[in-house]
């Protein structure tokens, strides 16, 4: 059992490449880097990707702490923070060269853990790793290691859904709801638990039904008609919420989650092509998910080669638009125009991260694949009258190391919930076709 209560957090490479700013999340504990995580930032600093940020960012920040305590007993991270050090290499434990070899950085890592362990036996030696397989050969030597959790969310099953159903409600006030001005005053109503800014809820009481928002700048629930955006209708009351939240220009955030044919990306596309005339520019963008940790480059062809398979989801959708139209109707070929007008722009989201974010419709879809700290950085560069649309499936992840808990689009969800200038909607019923739905249920 420990008797010192500073701990010693070995911190492997992709914890460092998820936060860069990570060394400033242990309190008053020891942080420890092997001298081979040096090794392989030093081959992520080139690139405009954020692995390539974190990396740099990472280095910088070492290198202005450093001094030759880095190598000798550790440097003080800041005030009330542990010590960093950087630990050289050395030979491999004998119970680590029996079960592992000597050629992967991710053992030199768990023989630096492993010894520090072994030669200090009264502090509690930790790996931190978003390596699930590195987790398991820690444990099987008897080393505590972890997930790096700090930008965890609480429960992904009790994430914020942004509406909900209140049985009951009185009569007459779904009556006035009906009618001009088509909304009351929130005081007025008593839910079952008091709402959210831009939280939506379907009234009901016995046949009588309506859709809401609460707006939180007025303090009223409005009624939520079932909007039309460039030929497309919602299906549903969740698709109702959502589009009224993708057309509403006072709601410069909006998050969409839900799986696979529930309609995310069309109703955000028509509804960047609805409100058009508002924006500059529509972009359109999916953040690249890393091939066995092998980025776009290394697949065969050009550079359009190389991403049109990536994108064509997107082009898939517009394609669905379009054909809402007949041939002769203007607006089926006002999308291409828009396209060879760079009007709309779909890109790789490290394609566009560069550009100006000022008067932009921006839909980011996939975003279960950025980390929170991506989220950050895209959100921060908005600028004026600029909408920023977050779709996704929280359950459906690409990404080597993030999971539900991790991912920047439940990290963005949970952290804005309750936000006057934020709306969330959980998408749950597919919409794409009765097999589509049924092979996502069954299979």
């Amino acid at each position: 059992m420990p008797t010192n209560a500073i701990k010693k957090f070995v911190l492997d490479t992709n914890v460092i490449l998820h936060d860069s700013t990570c060394v400033y999340q242990f309190k008053d504990n020891d942080i420890i880097i092997p001298i081979s995580v040096i090794e392989e930032l030093d081959q992520f600093k080139r690139g405009s990707g954020m692995l390539n940020y974190h990396a740099r960012e990472f280095l910088r920040a070492v290198d202005t702490l450093c001094g030759s305590q880095l190598f000798n007993g550790g440097v003080a991270i800041g005030e009330e923070k542990g010590k960093l050090s950087i630990c050289l290499q050395q030979p491999f434990h004998e119970e680590v060269s029996r079960n592992f070899d000597n050629k992967k950085t991710d053992h030199h890592i768990l023989n630096t853990a492993y010894l520090l362990r072994e030669n200090h036996p009264g502090t509690e030696v930790i790996l931190v790793t978003k390596d699930v397989n590195l987790r398991m050969k820690a444990k099987a030597l008897g080393l505590k290691s972890e997930d790096y959790t700090t930008d965890h969310v609480r429960d992904i099953q009790e994430l914020y859904s942004g509406y909900r159903t209140e049985e009951n409600t009185d009569p007459a006030i779904i009556d006035r709801l009906h009618q001009e001005p088509f909304e009351v005053d929130a005081e007025e109503f008593t839910p079952s638990t008091p709402f959210r800014p831009n939280e939506y809820a379907i009234l009901r009481c016995d046949k009588k039904s309506v859709l809401v928002r609460m707006d939180g700048a007025s303090k009223k629930i409005k009624k939520v008609e079932k909007p039309t955006a460039y030929g497309i209708s919602p299906r549903n009351a969740e698709q109702s919420f959502a589009l009224d939240a993708l057309l509403n220009d006072e709601i410069p955030l909006v998050t969409i989650t839900g799986k696979a044919g529930t309609g995310k990306t069309l109703l955000a596309l028509a509804a960047a092509l609805e409100r058009k005339e508002n924006y500059r520019q529509i972009f359109i963008a999916r953040p690249n998910v890393p091939l066995s940790n092998r980025d776009l480059g290394y697949l065969p062809g050009d550079v359009k080669s190389k991403l049109d398979p990536y994108m064509q989801p997107l082009y898939d959708n517009l394609t669905v638009i379009q054909n809402q139209f007949s041939h002769h109707d203007k607006k089926k070929s006002r999308i291409k125009e828009l396209m060879d007008e760079e009007k709309i722009i779909i890109s790789p989201l490290p394609y566009i991260r560069g550009r100006s974010l000022v008067k932009i419709f921006f839909i980011i879809d996939e975003a279960q694949n950025l980390t929170p700290h991506e989220v950050k950085t895209i959100l921060t560069r908005a600028g004026e009258n600029t909408k920023i649309v977050f779709t996704g499936d929280i359950f459906q992840i690409d990404h080597p190391y993030l999971d539900g808990q991790s991912n920047g689009l439940s990290y963005l969800v949970e952290k804005m919930e309750g936000q006057e200038k934020h709306a969330h909607i959980d998408l749950v019923k597919g919409e794409r076709s009765a097999l589509s739905e049924l092979a996502i249920q069954l299979l």
